[in-house]
């Protein structure tokens, strides 16, 4: 075994271990430590502190930078352990995997292959009927594709300050400044489109910005005070502490909260660079943090697909099912530390010059973006006609979806479509679940001379009560103002009936079951209802208030074409009526619509439940496209029912 460099921080290696033993708990499921995602940001301030630290040092040494080299040691370091995971990933999802979900998760091996992947993700946290991302097996490169680009942009910024003006205080400058710029925009963005402050680079560029300031602090001002020493770092401990206890993922991060973790890091930064004796530097350096460690970068790698292809094989993990995983992971880790990670990185061939190393890098880069792309090809290629019917139906939108007449989260003003061009007039107004009625609704309504005019907004009930929306992770004040207006709107137009259909409390609770978001008390639901259909009513307007549909444990589309590729039947995807079809809020929703003149209660759960069981698969069509909401192809079969159960309420 190799001696260590003369400038091997032990501390360091043990705040990695911190780092990715947060990030691995936190995945696998440890609510103990519902903050330990911080771990990434405890990645990225060490990050920013040894590559400001390398680069620094050699600008003032030679008066400027071999990129070459620098990248080269980046691809070494990174690249062929990153490509070997995806690599391993695409080839398991190939058992575990439908072929659709493998066509799915290869575009997103492909982009992570060419360390983009974080601005996929920011399209995709904008749909709001993407797959949930807890099973995108690829969705941790999101990280390291930040640090990548970071590679990319910051020897440009030190060599800029140092070319202005040579000298460390320029550069403390620059930093500093690009800093605060970073924070002040992602602190802001956090609390309108957390997507993009979370992976978009240059809004965490801060937080390498924070390292790379500690690197250039003096390491004498501390070591000539132990005790200032020993305060940092019983503070950078407790920070980091507090930020894995008490943090969870529905808290407005990165933002102001993501400071808590980035300032304990600095402050165990500048402690350790104190000397290894000061402070908590002699626990970091002990031999168990050591390992896990120097074995950091590949547990992080190796982590994720694990845990995700495990909860798909088993619904529900056992404390023992999930130590073995992590005793998987380790293994695995260890594996690819020993065999492919070190012995790249300090193959003496390839460290003789950067030529050496950068030409096979951008050759693997290529082929990993090549494999993971034609993958996706040849996945859909082994569907069967059944299956291909599934996706299709699964990504068919209803009709006024496909017309884009459903609104977006920013929207506050109406918009409504008309659809028809019937003389009398059917208002369909509500969320998404309103949205997937409007298929059979047109049709139905074409048939007895109505156009259907629609007033509809992502995941904003027609019922008049404030409520969180995940997407925004606030309170849903647009839906508030878009709500008002849309009833005002609505009553102006004096439709011959108002159609209406949201999203059931209790399966709102079932999305949010778990993650600690404010819960809206029943009393506030039944008085929203009620105040939204009264209006209407008092207007003098006919009121058809459609039951939701059945919400189920998990995508139904996906089920389904897992069971089909596994040779099963996808009655295994089926819901008992006790967990799916809500009956008792139900009941409750019914007797205040009914209490309310003029408005009807329309029940359709007879077409998806018998007295015992949900079905997910009825007369050879999917039902449903996700968990809850209706596939189109479906929604069109239930047009006479909608016809006899809906259009009857006009009351010729």
């Amino acid at each position: 075994m190799s001696a260590p460099s003369p400038d091997f921080r032990p501390d360091i290696e043990g705040l990695r271990a911190l780092a990715v033993a947060g990030v691995v708990a936190f995945h696998f499921g440890l609510t103990a430590l519902p903050g330990g995602f911080a771990g990434v940001d405890i990645f990225f301030v060490i990050s920013g502190y040894l590559i400001t630290r390398h680069l620094t040092t050699e600008i003032s040494v030679t008066g400027r930078l071999d990129l070459l080299r620098f990248y080269a040691r980046r691809a070494r370091r990174l690249l062929p352990a990153a490509l070997f995971v995806i690599a391993a990933t695409l080839a398991a999802g190939a058992v575990i995997l439908s072929p659709e979900e493998q066509a799915l998760y290869s575009k997103g091996a492909m982009w992570a292959s060419a360390y983009i992947i974080n601005l996929w993700l920011i399209r995709w946290s904008f749909d709001y009927f993407a797959n949930d991302a807890a099973n995108n097996p690829f969705i941790h490169y999101w990280s390291l594709s930040v640090e990548e680009q970071f590679y990319l942009a910051w020897p440009a910024l030190l060599m800029l300050a140092a070319w202005l003006k040579p000298g460390k205080r320029t550069i403390v400058l620059a930093i500093g400044i690009s800093g605060l710029v970073s924070f002040a925009v992602c602190a802001w963005l956090t609390t309108v489109s957390q997507p993009w402050a979370f992976y978009f680079s240059p809004l965490r560029a801060w937080e390498f910005a924070a390292g790379g300031l500690a690197s250039m602090a003096p390491a004498r001002l501390l070591q000539k005070r132990p005790r200032l020493a020993l305060a940092f770092s019983l503070a950078g401990l407790a920070l980091i502490a507090f930020a894995y206890l008490t943090f969870s993922e529905e808290a407005p991060f990165p933002g102001f909260l993501a400071l808590v973790p980035v300032a304990g890091t600095v402050l165990l930064l500048l402690a350790g660079a104190a000397g290894a004796r000061s402070g908590l530097s002699a626990f970091l350096a002990l031999p168990p943090l050591q390992r896990v460690g120097k074995l950091s970068y590949s547990l992080y790698l190796w982590h994720w697909p694990v845990i995700v292809y495990a909860g798909m094989l088993v619904e529900e993990l056992t404390l023992v099912q999930r130590l073995a995983c992590l005793g998987l992971t380790l293994a695995l880790s260890a594996l690819s530390y020993h065999f492919i990670e070190n012995p790249i990185r300090r193959n003496g061939w390839l460290m003789a010059n950067a030529a050496r190393a950068l030409v096979p890098a951008l050759l693997l880069t290529g082929t990993g973006v090549a494999a993971a792309y034609g993958n996706a090809a040849l996945a859909v290629r082994h569907q069967n006609p059944e299956q291909r019917e599934i996706a299709a139906s699964a990504a068919e939108p209803a009709t006024a979806r496909a017309k884009a007449c459903v609104e977006g989260y920013d929207t506050v003003t109406p918009k409504p479509c008309v659809f028809g061009d019937g003389r009398r007039m059917i208002a369909l107004f509500g969320d998404s679940h309103a949205d997937h009625w409007s298929t059979p609704l047109i049709e139905a309504g074409k048939k007895n001379g109505y156009r259907v005019e629609t007033w509809l907004k992502s995941s904003c009930r027609p019922s008049r009560f404030s409520y969180f929306v995940t997407k925004l992770n606030r309170d849903y004040r647009e839906c508030d103002q878009w709500r008002e207006q849309a009833i005002k709107e609505i009553i102006a137009a004096k439709p011959s009936l108002v159609v209406i259909s949201e999203l059931a409390l209790t399966s709102s609770r079932k999305m949010a079951a778990g993650k600690g978001q404010p819960d809206t008390p029943d009393a506030t639901w039944r008085a929203g209802l009620r105040s939204t259909l009264v209006s209407l009513s008092k207007a003098g307007l006919k009121i058809a208030f459609i039951r939701d549909v059945p919400f189920n444990d998990e995508n139904i589309d996906t089920c389904v074409s897992r069971a089909l590729w596994r040779d099963k039947a996808p009655s295994l995807c089926d819901q008992t009526r006790a967990d799916a079809a809500n009956d008792k809020m139900a009941a409750v929703e019914r007797e205040i619509v009914t209490s309310v003149p003029n408005a009807s209660y329309v029940d359709l759960t007879d077409r998806f439940c018998n007295a015992t069981t949900c079905h997910v698969f009825i007369d050879g069509k999917l039902a449903f496209r996700d968990q809850h909401h209706l596939a189109t192809p479906f929604a069109e079969s239930l047009e006479p029912e909608v016809e006899k159960r809906v259009i009857s309420k006009v009351g010729r």
